[in-house]
């Protein structure tokens, strides 16, 4: 018990420092960046070049998608609602030491939900796709908007280092499961012969960037003009 109590201070600590980098251009960003409707183009792009890739194939990697994410999401839940651990955003003895800007979510917070669906989608991608270039780039893409839950006071790093690990398990079981489906109902290993061209990884990477650096910018004019609060 004492261990547990001395691995949650540690938690807090770690979360009030990473917590504590803040400024009005990384309030909104960080706010842009944890929103999924974000991404929705980045996500497009994705699916379109997965449907480009493997065709009618494609159908076993949306419906395994699909299941990835309810299955992350909602086992995410049930642990939140089984542990209870509450939300900085949410803990009397922390929230008035945090800079809370976005708070939004449930009462718990362990595990992070969102942490959970991007490396469970991370993790699958990486290993559909096999390209060194895109591998790194998801990898840093999760990393940063897992971090914006801990920018915002929505989440610990324990909430968020939880979440990750469910997801790299899910992703992986998801991948091995899809990997038996092709098996059983088509002869050709599609997936495992048609890896990721850099030049797709390349396009991905650059509309990721741009997304990021667009909502960088938007949100510097936006304050230069006085539009939003500071």
């Amino acid at each position: 018990m004492e261990f547990i109590n001395l691995l949650k201070s540690w938690d807090r600590a770690l979360f009030l420092y990473l917590n504590g980098f803040h400024s009005p251009l990384w309030d909104y960003t960080m706010t842009l960046f944890t929103l999924t409707n974000t991404w929705l183009l980045f996500y497009g792009l994705i699916f379109f070049i997965l449907v480009k890739k493997y065709d009618k194939k494609s159908l076993f990697i949306f419906v395994s998608l699909a299941l990835l994410i309810l299955c992350s999401d909602q086992l995410a839940g049930l642990l939140k609602h089984t542990i209870q651990r509450l939300r900085p955003s949410n803990d009397p003895a922390v929230n008035p030491l945090a800079h809370v800007f976005f708070n939004k979510g449930g009462e718990f917070g362990f595990v992070s939900a969102h942490a959970a669906n991007l490396f469970a989608f991370a993790t699958f991608s990486i290993r559909l796709f096999k390209n060194f270039q895109y591998s790194l780039f998801i990898l840093i893409w999760a990393s940063i908007i897992v971090y914006s839950r801990i920018y915002l006071g929505l989440h610990y790093p324990g909430d968020i280092l939880g979440g990750a690990v469910l997801g790299v398990i899910i992703g992986t079981l998801m991948y091995k499961l899809l990997k038996y489906s092709e098996s059983k109902l088509s002869p050709v290993n599609l997936f495992a012969r048609n890896p990721l061209k850099d030049k797709e990884a390349n396009l991905i990477i650059v509309a990721g960037l741009f997304i990021m650096i667009m909502c960088i910018g938007i949100i510097a004019i936006l304050l230069q003009n006085g539009l939003i609060p500071r």
